[in-house]
C-alpha cells in the first residue's frame, strides 16, 4: 500500500516516473480475480479500448461464437452470465486499501467513478471483468492490487416479446427472492416472460422461439428454444434465465397440428382459454355474423344429442362458434370447413378442418380452439345424402329446432317447431295432415326467404310416400312457408257462398242497377 512519503514522491515528476517504472517492470500487473479464479475461460483481447486509457486495449471474457453481428448458438452455449449496467448497485472492494473501498450506483451509460483512476466504464462487463479492468486501472498506482467487484442490487430486467403472443411489446419484469448476492434470488425466465405478455397464440411455432441476447461488447447470439419439448419432458434448460435487454420472438407456425395444438392451449404459457374473441362465422349457418366466443357450459345447442357425438366443450372452439351462429343448414359441407386466421406478424394460415370425423370417429383434434380474429367459412355441399343429413340433424352441430309456417288447408295451420333437416312431408304431419274435401293434394307452395334477402316460390309435387328427395319431399329450412291451396270443388263452394250471402247479394244487385 501506498504511504505518505511515497505519495510525496510521486509528486515530483522525474522521480515519480522512474519509480512507477521500476515498479511496473519489477510487478507485472494481475488481477484479483486473474488470481482466485483459475478456473474461468481464457480471455480474448477486444479490440475496443477502456474508457480514459486509449493506449491500454481491454480484456473481456466473451463466449466463443463467430465475431458476426448475430451468432446463432444452442441452448447450451447461449450466455447466461449477468452483465452490468445502469440501474446496478456494486461494491468495489480494494483490498489493503480500505479507503478506496465503497458502493456505487452505476448511473445511465455504465461508467463509475473511482478514487484516484477516474470515470471507468464497465456497462456490459460480467463482474469479474470489470474487476481486472479495474486492477488494470489501479495498477498504474498500486502494487499489485486487489480488486472484487460484488452485485448488491441488480437493476429491473427489460425485455421486448414480439411474435405471435397476445399483447407484443416491452416488459419490465423484477427478480423474486433474494437480492444481489444472495443465492435465493431468481430471475425471470422465458416462461414468465410468454405469460406476463398474455401467452401464445394458437397460431404460433412453439418449438421455434428464439431467444436474441446481445452480449456485452460483443454480437447479439441467438438461440433456438422448443417449448413443446419442455412441455412434454419437463426439460428445463429450454426455459432459460433473461438477462435486461434480451428479446423473445415467437414465430407463425407454418402448419398447425391439430393433434397438438389442444395440448399445447393447455399450457401455462398459453393464451388464457377463459379470455372472450371475437370470431366471424360465413356460409351455410343459420345466422352468419360476428360472434363473441367465451369460455362456458356444454349446454348451447345440444338438446337433440343422441347419437353419442362428443358433447361441445367449455372451451372457445370452433364448435361454440358454430352453435352460436344457430348451426349449421342443411346445405352444409363439414367437411370442407376453413378456418382463416390473421397472425401478429402479418401473415395468414388456412386450416382445414373436417368435423365429419368429430363426427364419425370422436376426433375432438378437429373442434379447433379459435383465436381472437379468427373466420370460419361454412361451404356448401355439391350433393347431400339423405342418410348424412338425418345424422347431422341429431348432432350438435346443427340447432336445436327450426321453425316452419304451414298455412291453408291443413287441420293445424301455424308456426310449427321441427328437427333441423326435417322434410316437407314432416311438416305437413305435425300440422294435422290435409283439410279433407277442401285440400289440393297434389301440390303445395314452398316459399323460401334466402340469405341474400331475395324470395323464391315453387310449386312441389306431393308424394307422402317419398323418402327425402329435393322433387317431391325436400328438406325444410327455417322460416319456410308451406302453403296447401284449396282444391276446385272448394274453390267453386267457397265462390257460391260469398255469392249468396247477403253482402254478396247486395253487392251484386249495387253492380247490376247501379244503386
Amino acid at each position: 500500500m501506498l504511504n505518505t512519503v511515497s505519495l510525496k514522491f510521486l509528486t515530483q515528476p522525474a522521480a515519480g516516473t522512474a519509480l512507477l517504472t521500476a515498479v511496473i517492470v519489477a510487478f507485472p500487473p494481475a488481477s484479483f480475480a486473474q488470481i482466485q479464479r483459475p478456473s474461468v475461460l481464457p480471455v480474448v483481447p477486444n479490440t475496443q479500448t477502456a474508457p480514459n486509457s486509449p493506449t491500454n486495449p481491454q480484456t473481456t471474457q466473451i463466449l466463443r461464437t463467430p465475431q458476426t453481428p448475430q451468432a446463432t448458438v444452442s441452448v447450451s452455449q447461449i450466455d447466461r452470465n449477468y452483465t452490468l449496467g445502469g440501474g446496478d448497485r456494486i461494491k468495489i472492494n480494494v483490498f489493503e486499501v480500505p479507503e478506496y473501498t465503497s458502493e456505487y450506483a452505476i448511473p445511465p451509460g455504465g461508467a463509475v467513478n473511482l478514487p484516484l483512476i477516474g470515470s471507468v466504464g464497465i456497462e456490459g462487463l460480467t463482474t469479474e471483468q470489470a474487476a481486472d479492468l479495474i486492477s488494470q486501472k489501479y495498477s498504474r498506482f498500486l502494487k499489485r492490487p486487489l480488486i472484487s467487484v460484488n452485485l448488491l442490487s441488480p437493476r429491473p430486467i427489460n425485455i421486448f416479446v414480439a411474435g405471435e403472443v397476445t399483447r407484443p411489446g416491452a416488459y419490465t419484469l423484477s427478480l423474486s427472492g433474494g437480492a444481489g448476492n444472495d443465492p435465493g434470488v431468481q430471475y425471470p425466465t422465458v416462461l414468465s416472460a410468454l405469460t406476463t405478455a398474455q401467452g401464445v397464440l394458437a397460431s404460433a411455432d412453439v418449438t421455434k422461439v428464439e431467444l436474441r441476447r446481445r452480449l456485452g461488447r460483443g454480437p447479439e447470439q441467438v438461440a433456438q428454444l422448443n417449448l413443446d419439448e419442455l412441455r412434454r419432458t419437463g426439460r428445463l434448460p429450454q426455459d432459460i434465465t433473461l438477462r435486461d435487454g434480451d428479446t423473445i420472438f415467437v414465430p407463425q407456425a407454418a402448419s398447425i397440428d391439430l393433434k397438438n395444438a389442444r395440448n399445447i392451449a393447455a399450457s401455462s404459457f398459453a393464451a388464457d382459454p377463459t379470455k372472450p374473441r371475437t370470431v366471424a362465422v360465413v356460409g351455410e349457418v343459420q345466422r352468419p355474423g360476428s360472434y363473441l366466443v367465451a369460455e362456458g357450459t356444454a349446454d348451447v345447442g345440444t338438446a337433440n344429442n343422441t347419437t353419442g357425438t362428443p358433447p361441445a366443450t367449455g372451451q372457445p372452439t370452433l364448435m361454440r362458434a358454430l352453435q352460436l351462429a344457430g348451426g349449421i343448414t342443411p346445405q352444409a359441407d363439414v367437411r370442407q370447413i376453413k378456418l382463416r386466421r390473421q397472425t401478429r406478424t402479418g401473415g395468414e394460415q388456412l386450416i382445414a378442418l373436417d368435423l365429419w370425423k368429430l363426427i364419425q370417429s370422436g376426433d375432438i383434434n378437429q373442434d379447433l380452439i379459435v383465436q381472437d380474429g379468427d373466420t370460419i367459412i361454412v361451404p356448401t355441399a355439391t350433393s347431400v345424402s339423405p342418410a348424412e343429413a338425418t345424422q347431422l340433424a341429431t348432432t350438435t352441430l346443427s340447432p336445436a329446432s327450426i321453425e316452419v309456417n304451414v298455412a291453408g288447408e291443413v287441420k293445424r295451420p301455424g308456426t310449427i317447431k321441427l328437427q333441423p333437416n326435417s322434410s316437407l312431408n314432416q311438416a305437413l304431419l305435425v300440422a294435422g295432415s290435409f283439410n279433407d274435401g277442401r285440400a289440393d293434394r297434389r301440390a303445395v307452395d314452398l316459399i323460401r326467404l334466402n340469405p341474400d334477402g331475395s324470395v323464391t316460390k315453387r310449386l312441389v309435387k306431393i308424394d307422402l310416400k317419398a323418402g327425402l328427395n329435393e322433387q317431391t319431399n325436400p328438406i325444410l329450412r327455417n322460416n319456410d312457408v308451406v302453403l296447401v291451396s284449396r282444391n276446385g270443388l272448394a274453390k267453386a263452394g267457397d265462390s257460391v257462398t260469398t255469392l249468396l250471402s247477403p253482402i254478396g247479394i247486395f253487392g251484386s244487385l249495387r253492380a247490376l242497377f247501379g244503386f
